[in-house]
């Protein structure tokens, strides 16, 4: 293969970040019309190569070329003029807008005397969509729309500047199986068409339904770059993490305790209906369900995030009154929120400071004094502990990868010295080898003690992690299933509102 047969090439690219090199010496290449995946741990350097070819950053060395020929990439505006298209997990859409000012935002077509001509506006628009062989009304404003939907309006405006590069970073991480088969069938048409797809994604299984190549990234370095149909996970697992996992989920050996948590008919009306179950400790409760089933809102209800209208909750036997997360704390509940970035953390805030949010006292010295000294001294007590890939305790937590992130969620909840600790999809948006270290701290928190729900919707985590399996349906518990009776069809049978045979 030589470089005439390339698309895109990105030679020796160094990056560092206050003297701390993140990409060193990386060398990435893409063909035209494929799908290139590109994986690699959290922290590995992906997103910084990413922002790097959109322009977002600028590299400190290296060439970018482009069929050959160098190209400079200094903003974002540069990229868009070469063809080339980010779509961020986090969406850049105005919810407010719909689909068709989404797609041209900024370039609205006009009239003569400088009036918006709406129904070029909606045609255009119409014309991309039936380009990607998708139907979506264009007359509503976003919020409205599935993230389904909302996803393949990014899709419309990328290549609404004629984008013959696109860089998906996380697009299923949102989606439903049946979403995902969509994405799917639309990226081999774009492939079809000729545009190049750049996959980020920490779903291996992903990665090998719809990629041709893979390259792999660990420590701001290429580890390796392979055919898919001449690779096997294993290998990829080896080449990101620099180890063999042998045992994703651990084995335990923890025994089932006093009760911690008893819910009796919870209802919020519309979302959760009727939800009654326990907990022990020592246990970890798994619930599934579709994407709307009611979980997140339960889990919610539980933490005094949400209202109930009605229903008990009882905490080491003594029925309590959680008007407010504060009240969940005290009665020594955590919850990992869903939406890590905007409910989860203070991203503004650093790293130190997040870690103690939930439990000021623990950094102060009496009076309402916060002691820096303690805060620090915590934070790089759970920096350590966590592995968490950090500057130190004084970065911004905004500027940490999604796996780093979600591990200061955790020292945030282990902080407040909980013992039921709600873990709602902890492992979205993960490297394999974070998933890995987060199962392990679940473990060791049953082991312990502490009582562990978790809310997913990667089945075989439920599967691995669970000693018993709710699935919901339509906001209620419609079947408890124990892991040696659960397959993978039998609780999707029950999340879809079926019976198991």
């Amino acid at each position: 293969m030589t470089d005439a047969n390339m698309l895109l090439e990105m030679k020796s690219i160094n990056k560092s970040f206050s003297g701390v090199p993140v990409l060193k010496q990386v060398n990435f290449s893409v063909r035209e019309g494929e799908v290139h995946a590109l994986i690699g741990e959290n922290g590995a350097g992906k997103s910084t190569l990413i922002k790097i070819l959109s322009g977002a950053y600028t590299r400190d060395s290296g060439d970018i070329l482009l069929r050959g020929k160098e190209v400079h990439v200094s903003h974002p505006l540069d990229a868009q003029r070469l063809g080339i298209s980010v779509i961020y997990q986090e969406f850049s859409l105005v919810p407010q807008l719909n689909g068709a000012e989404n797609i041209f935002l900024g370039r609205w077509p006009e009239k003569p005397k400088g009036w918006v001509d709406w129904g070029k506006l909606v045609d255009e628009a119409a014309h991309i969509l039936r380009q990607m062989n998708v139907s979506i009304d264009m007359t509503v404003p976003v919020r409205t729309l599935s993230v389904a939907h909302r996803q393949m309006i990014e899709i419309a405006r990328a290549l609404s500047f004629h984008a013959k590069i696109i860089v998906m970073d996380e697009p299923t991480s949102s989606l439903t199986d049946k979403e995902i088969d969509t994405l799917f069938q639309l990226i081999r048409e774009l492939k079809r068409q000729g545009v190049t797809i750049i996959y980020i994604s920490h779903r291996l299984d992903e990665s090998f339904g719809i990629a041709d190549r893979v390259t792999v990234m660990k420590d701001g370095m290429i580890t390796g770059v392979s055919d898919v149909s001449g690779v096997i996970k294993s290998t990829l697992i080896r080449l990101m993490v620099g180890r063999d996992i042998q045992d994703l989920y651990p084995r335990r050996t923890s025994k089932v305790g006093e009760l911690i948590l008893e819910v009796k008919h919870l209802t919020r009306k519309g979302v959760v209906q009727d939800v009654s179950f326990s907990i022990r400790a020592g246990e970890i409760l798994g619930f599934a369900g579709l994407v709307g089933a009611g979980r997140t809102e339960t889990m919610r209800a539980i933490f005094g995030a949400d209202r109930l209208d009605s229903g008990e909750i009882y905490v080491r036997g003594k029925m309590v009154r959680i008007n407010s997360p504060a009240d969940a704390i005290k009665a020594r509940i955590a919850l990992a929120p869903e939406d890590r970035r905007s409910q989860g953390l203070v991203t503004c805030l650093t790293v130190a400071e997040n870690i103690t949010l939930a439990n000021m006292s623990s950094v102060s010295r009496g009076y309402g004094v916060i002691s820096r000294k303690l805060d620090r001294e915590k934070a790089e007590q759970y920096i350590h502990d966590l592995d968490i890939r950090t500057l130190g305790p004084q970065q911004r937590v905004r500027n940490l990868s999604g796996g780093n992130q979600q591990k200061v969620v955790l020292a945030k909840l282990l902080n407040t010295k909980a013992d039921l600790f709600i873990f709602d999809e902890p492992t979205r948006g993960i490297d394999v080898g974070s998933k890995a270290e987060i199962y392990q701290l679940m473990g060791r928190l049953a082991e312990a003690g502490a009582g562990v729900i978790m809310v997913s919707c990667e089945l075989p985590e439920i599967l691995g992690m669970s000693d018993r399996i709710f699935v919901m349906h339509g906001g209620r518990i419609v079947a408890e299933v124990l892991p040696n009776e659960a397959t993978e069809e039998k609780i999707l049978t029950y999340a879809v509102g079926g019976a198991s045979e």
